[in-house]
C-alpha cells in the first residue's frame, strides 16, 4: 500500500506544483498588461515636460537653442545662395507665422495646451505675440541682402490687422503678408500654402528659402529650393 500513497502523494505534489506556476503565470501576465498601459504618458507629466523643454530645465532638450539652431542653418543658406544670385533674379524667402516667427507660447501656457479657437483669436487680436529670435535676424538678413520676404499664414483674413501690427511692433520687414481666405476652408493646409508658393513663384520669384514649424508648411509643388523646419511639440496640423 506505501507504493500507491507515494504515487498520489507525487502526484499531489506535481499538480500543486503546476497550479502555482500557473498562477505565477498569470500574475506576471497581468503585471506585464499594467506595465504595458503605463507607459502611455500621464498628461499632467507631458504638459510638464513640455514647459521644461520651453523653460530649458530638462535632458530632454533646450526649445530656445533647437530655434536658434535652425534659424542659423536657414541663415547660413540664405547667404550663401544670395552671394550667387544670378543678374535680374528675383529672390524670395517664404516664412511661417506662428511658432516660426512670433511665439504664442504665452496663450498656449494659459490655456494648459489645449487649443480653444475662440481663446486663440482673443490673443492673436491683442497684437502682443513675441518675435522668435532667429528668425528675427533671418527676416533682418534677407532685408540687408535684397531678398524680399513673403509670410504665409494659416491665420484667416479677418485677423490680417491685428498680425500686420503685432509682425511690425517685434521689427519684422515683409514684401508680402499671405493669410488664408475663408475660401479656403475645405483645403489641407498642404494644398493652400503650395498653391500660394506657385503664385509667388508665378510672379518671377525664384524661392529659396521656406521655413516653417508644420511639415505640412513645406511640403506640396513648388518647393524652396532649401526649407527648415522648426521643432514644434506643442501642436501638429497635418
Amino acid at each position: 500500500m506505501k507504493k500507491p500513497i507515494a504515487i498520489l502523494a507525487a502526484v499531489s505534489t506535481a499538480a500543486l506544483i503546476l497550479y502555482s506556476f500557473h498562477t505565477q503565470l498569470q500574475a506576471q501576465r497581468s503585471v506585464s498588461v499594467d506595465e504595458q498601459a503605463e507607459q502611455i504618458f500621464n498628461l499632467d507629466k507631458l504638459v510638464a515636460e513640455l514647459k521644461q523643454y520651453h523653460d530649458c530645465t530638462c535632458r530632454c532638450g533646450c526649445y530656445a537653442q533647437d530655434l536658434d539652431t535652425q534659424a542659423n542653418r536657414a541663415i547660413a543658406f540664405l547667404d550663401q545662395r544670395a552671394e550667387h544670385r544670378q543678374p535680374n533674379e528675383k529672390l524670395a524667402v517664404v516664412l511661417d507665422i506662428d511658432e516660426t516667427s512670433l511665439s504664442n507660447y504665452p496663450e498656449m501656457q494659459s490655456v494648459h495646451f489645449v487649443f480653444d479657437p475662440k481663446a486663440f483669436d482673443a490673443w492673436v487680436n491683442t497684437a502682443a505675440a513675441p518675435a522668435i529670435p532667429g528668425t528675427l535676424r533671418l527676416d533682418k538678413d534677407a532685408q540687408r541682402l535684397g531678398v524680399d520676404v513673403f509670410f504665409l499664414t494659416g491665420r484667416y483674413e479677418p485677423e490680417r490687422s491685428a498680425t500686420e501690427r503685432d509682425l511690425q511692433a517685434q521689427g519684422y520687414v515683409w514684401k508680402q503678408l499671405i493669410l488664408r481666405p475663408e475660401s479656403t476652408h475645405s483645403e489641407t493646409t498642404i494644398q493652400y500654402k503650395s498653391g500660394e508658393r506657385a503664385q509667388i513663384a508665378a510672379e518671377g520669384y525664384k524661392i529659396i528659402l521656406n521655413v516653417g514649424d508644420q511639415w505640412s508648411d513645406l511640403k506640396g509643388s513648388p518647393q524652396a529650393e532649401f526649407s527648415v523646419k522648426y521643432p514644434n511639440p506643442y501642436y501638429f496640423i497635418p
